[in-house]
């Protein structure tokens, strides 16, 4: 794995900070609290997820430097999105990613989620949550006309597939508290002439 790692330093202009920033990543998920604000929430996002977008930048585009917001802003969405998803294996995990101050600020309980139903105050939380990673979405491919033409496509159809989980979620009445949502094959397919639209757009 390392020879394989110092081949791709040897031949991309890669920074080392976002590798030490994923380690952190780890470190926090092995050591993990509830986050306290969305300000906890966003940089935990960062951690485990916006590094990797910083990690996987040079590769992408020759121009990477310019665009580095906009990859940490698409790292962060897509973490956003698996949180939306998994709140209720991750409760059953003893374990809760959205932050006390917006449960608090929609009327949420630990108990609410223990009882798995969806109410109100439980989509008002969720739907605060996807629309922040909606408009992170949007941001990151910000960066598609200085991502190299041959990889275009593939960073398009990435956030695409996972920014499709939130329409999915509601289109499925909000059931994150008992099941594991997933877009569909069928659908990804679907998304295909978009996704080569936009990319060949860019």
């Amino acid at each position: 794995m390392w020879r394989a790692l110092s081949v791709v330093f040897q031949n991309y202009d890669m920074p080392i900070q976002p590798f030490f920033d994923m380690l952190e990543g780890q470190k926090q998920d092995e050591t993990f609290t509830q986050p306290e604000t969305q300000a906890e929430l966003i940089d935990y996002c960062y951690y485990v997820a916006g590094s990797v977008g910083l990690m996987l930048l040079p590769i992408l585009s020759k121009n990477w430097r310019k665009i580095t917001a906009q990859a940490k802003k698409m790292g962060e969405a897509m973490q956003l999105t698996n949180i939306l998803r998994d709140i209720g294996e991750d409760f059953d995990n003893n374990r809760i990613y959205l932050p006390q101050e917006v449960l608090t600020k929609f009327g949420v309980s630990k108990r609410m989620l223990q009882q798995k139903k969806v109410t109100d105050e439980f989509i008002a939380a969720w739907e605060f949550e996807a629309h922040i990673a909606e408009k992170s979405y949007q941001n990151g491919l910000t960066m598609l006309p200085l991502i190299d033409q041959e990889a275009r496509k593939a960073v398009v159809a990435a956030s695409f597939f996972y920014r499709e989980l939130l329409p999915v979620i509601r289109k499925k009445n909000y059931a994150v508290l008992t099941t594991r949502q997933k877009v569909s094959r069928q659908r990804k397919l679907t998304l295909l002439p978009e996704i080569a639209r936009i990319a060949a757009e860019a």
